[in-house]
């Protein structure tokens, strides 16, 4: 099972790295996660652990094998016969950012449950892509 999303989004990429990188923030903007807590202290790095509760799904502990700050990371989660990876790229465009979401489901279950869940998990990556867009498209916070 594999979904992937493609979304311009009109902010520089530095803008839309930090919405993208501070996941506990999430569930303020994507309908797909409704908590996120950060298992670990620290800059957001290869190693960090963060819990994802999202409806219809079981909670689900990722942790980021990749990470190349200001540009992408990759996630993973899983259980025997099963894992989910996540890649999260935001390259620049010369009018703003161009953001790829990509979720694959991996294993015997992986492939069973890819099956059942794919509508949803379409569902939720687009979700991602578009509360993304319209937070990082917000204007910053004033301090």
């Amino acid at each position: 099972m594999h979904a992937r999303v493609t979304i311009d989004i009109d902010a520089p990429p530095e803008r839309v790295w930090a919405v993208m990188a501070d996941v506990e923030a999430w569930p303020q903007w994507t309908a797909s996660v409704s908590e996120a807590q950060r298992l670990d202290t620290g800059h957001f790095d290869v190693g960090s652990r963060v819990r994802l509760r999202q409806p219809r799904l079981p909670v689900a502990v990722w942790t980021v094998e990749d990470v190349e700050p200001g540009r992408s990371f990759t996630w993973t989660s899983g259980l025997p016969g099963f894992r989910s990876t996540g890649r999260h790229l935001v390259e620049r465009r010369r009018d703003g950012s161009r953001v790829t979401l990509e979720l694959e489901q991996r294993g015997v279950v992986g492939e069973l449950v890819g099956r059942c869940m794919a509508g949803l998990v379409d569902r939720y990556v687009n979700l991602e892509a578009v509360g993304l867009k319209r937070r990082s498209e917000e204007p910053p916070a004033a301090p």
